[in-house]
């Protein structure tokens, strides 16, 4: 295994995690009420956590399988949808190019963007890790706005507003951040 580069956590990286309002600890007066069976995003927790996942997690490129996985982890960060990962073994091998860096997370770390097939910027990994997250290192992430992905048997739908890759599934109780008037979530 590869070793895990590991980020400082400098001021910069502190006072950008201090900018966030809401925590998990309490939901804002708009947050919708989740219904039956519904996890509201509000109480997803800052710092994010990582989650194991029961259910198959399958992305593919039109009809072709790139990933499939029983071993996933999902990151839970509040107002935003998961966002899913899969254990480099469990994609399929030679269809993922990997890109520059292409952004910085302040919990996780440095982003690197994944193409596949073609389809540029349909996914990203971290490759340079603030420890709490090194346990995902170099684990691929897709974007469903780019390919479909699947949770058990069900299409997931793309977290708003493009930036985001979080997964949106009915069981989630928003309004999940990324579109308009959120940026302050």
């Amino acid at each position: 295994m590869a070793t895990v580069p590991v980020l400082p956590e400098s001021a910069q990286i502190q006072e950008a995690r201090e900018k966030w309002k809401f925590n998990g600890s309490s939901r804002p007066d708009f947050a919708d009420p989740p219904g039956p069976g519904q996890r509201s995003v509000w109480d997803f927790p800052r710092p994010p956590a990582i989650e194991t996942v029961p259910q198959v997690l399958r992305v593919f490129n039109g009809r072709q399988l790139i990933a499939q996985t029983q071993r996933g982890v999902r990151v839970l960060e509040t107002a935003g949808a998961p966002t899913y990962y899969f254990p480099p073994g469990d994609v399929e091998p030679g269809l993922l190019q990997f890109g520059d860096m292409a952004s910085i997370c302040e919990w996780k770390g440095v982003a690197q963007q994944i193409d596949v097939e073609g389809i540029r910027n349909a996914g990203w990994r971290y490759v340079r890790m603030f420890e709490p997250f090194v346990s995902i290192f170099e684990w691929p992430s897709f974007y469903p706005d780019k390919l479909l992905c699947f949770v058990d048997n069900k299409k997931v739908e793309p977290q708003p507003g493009g930036y985001y890759g979080g997964w949106v599934t009915a069981d989630l109780a928003g309004p999940i951040k990324g579109g308009p008037g959120s940026s302050g979530w």
